[in-house]
Order: C-alpha cells, then structure tokens, then sequence
C-alpha cells in the first residue's frame, strides 16, 4: 500500500516537500535511482527492472516531480494491460499524460509537483480526474487523497482499515512537524523532523498504521516497503534522498544535493 506524504506552501523558498513510499513485492527486482532512460535523459528515478519504468521520477531542470500510486477501481483486460510504471516518467518529463489509453492501465493515483502547483490524476478503470492541490498538508494513498476512494474498490476491509490508521497517525504528526527547508547538509540534517517520520515514526511493520511494513501474503511471498524517497523541489533548490533500505538511518544516499 504505497504513500505520498506531501506538503505545498507556496511562499516557502521551498514550496513542495514529498515522501515518496513504494510498497512491491520484495522479490521484484529493481535498480537504484539514476538516469535510466536514454530517451528521456533529464530524468533521475528508481527503476523497475520488470516493466521498465519507475514509481517516482525526479526532473531536476524544471524542477518537476511526478510519483504513482496504484488506485482502486476497474482493472484493465490483462491481454491489453500496459504498466503504470511509464506514468511518472511521462508527468515529470512533460507535465502532461500526453496520448494515453487509459483503458489499458489499472486505476492508479498520480502526483506530478511543480514549485507552483501540485497536481493529482486519478484513473478508475471508468472515469478520469484531474485536480489541483490547495497549500497544506496532504495523503496520498491508494484509495486516494485523504482516503476518497472514488472508485469501486476489492481492497479487503483489513486493509482499508489499516489506510485508516495510518493517515489517522500520521497526518496530526506531519501537520505538527516543523517544516524543513532541505538544502545543504545530510539527510538527517536537512530534512529535519521530517526524516524520523520518512523512517516509519517508530511503528512495527506489523503495526496497522505502519507506514514501513512488511507481511507474507497467502502465496507465501514478502510484500514490503522497498524504498523511501524525500523530494523538495523550489525556484533555485532540487534535493532528492532516497533509501533503499526503509527504516535504516544508515541506507540514506542523496541523488541531488539542493542548490541549483
């Protein structure tokens, strides 16, 4: 159940600050955040070495960044399915979704952040939106912004009480978090109060309001959070930290280091 931890404010030097949390199978393999994709060579992103493409994807000289989350909804006929994974890539490279088919896409939840403005498209599998986020806090999950769920939906309800949960834990504690201004300096030093909250807040990956988690499905294969990626994006800032081992202070790289 992936997250997207965001804050807009506009008359910050930094106006958008995002966590970016990829919950995958811990079997899928993928490669570490780097400018995988020759036709689009500007952007920096995690990639998925099944599909191709990635969860979140960072284009340092506008500055934009774009991330996905699978949504609830209608599921594509599997012969015709394409990945989600191109999403990002599209959103971060051109601000746009471009001349998608999207009856070939599962529904999915996608944030493309600008300095200015912070949008959010959701696909039902039936209809969709587009919609521009007021400054403030927000959570993206997979049943939406702020648990919207516009579409029908086969989460089971153990699940959608965990979503919950975990909005209901972690929004009072982002909204209480001094906001950081990330520019120079390690990760812990630049992201403030925000890092131990990127780091799981503490919780057992058992814990239903778990940000960080980890469960062995019925199949008998790891479902986990794979990474953990932090983003602040301003007129003259691009950082971008990136762990790939969710929970460790220590796993910590940053792939941009703030000033332009």
């Amino acid at each position: 159940m992936c997250t997207c931890l965001l804050s807009f404010d506009p008359s910050s030097p930094i106006p958008v600050l995002l966590v970016g949390v990829r919950d995958e199978y811990a079997d899928r393999a993928w490669d570490p955040p780097a400018a995988h994709w020759p036709d689009r060579p500007a952007l920096l992103g995690g990639r998925d070495r099944l599909a191709g493409g990635t969860w979140l994807a960072v284009n340092p000289s506008l500055p934009r960044a774009a991330c996905v989350l699978n949504g609830c909804g209608v599921d594509a006929p599997p012969r015709d399915r394409l990945s989600r994974g191109d999403l990002p890539l599209r959103a971060a490279s051109d601000g746009r979704l471009g001349g998608l088919d999207h009856s070939r896409l599962d529904p999915f939840h996608l944030v493309c952040a600008e300095p200015d403005r912070v949008r959010l498209w959701t696909w039902t599998g039936r209809d969709l939106t587009e919609r521009t986020l007021e400054p403030g806090v927000h959570l993206v999950v997979n049943t939406g912004l702020d648990d919207t769920c516009p579409g029908p939906t086969a989460i089971p309800q153990s699940a959608l009480d965990g979503i919950r949960a975990r909005l209901a834990h972690f929004r009072p504690r982002l909204e209480a978090a001094a906001r950081p201004e990330p520019e120079d300096g390690d990760p812990a030093g630049a992201w403030g109060d925000w890092l131990p909250l990127a780091e799981g807040d503490g919780l057992d990956p058992s814990d239903p309001r778990a940000l960080l988690h980890r469960h062995v499905t019925a199949e008998d294969r790891v479902f986990a959070t794979t990474s953990v990626s932090l983003v602040a994006l301003g007129p003259r800032t691009v950082r971008y930290d990136f762990s790939g081992r969710p929970g460790d202070p220590s796993a910590w790289t940053t792939v941009l280091p703030g000033p332009r």
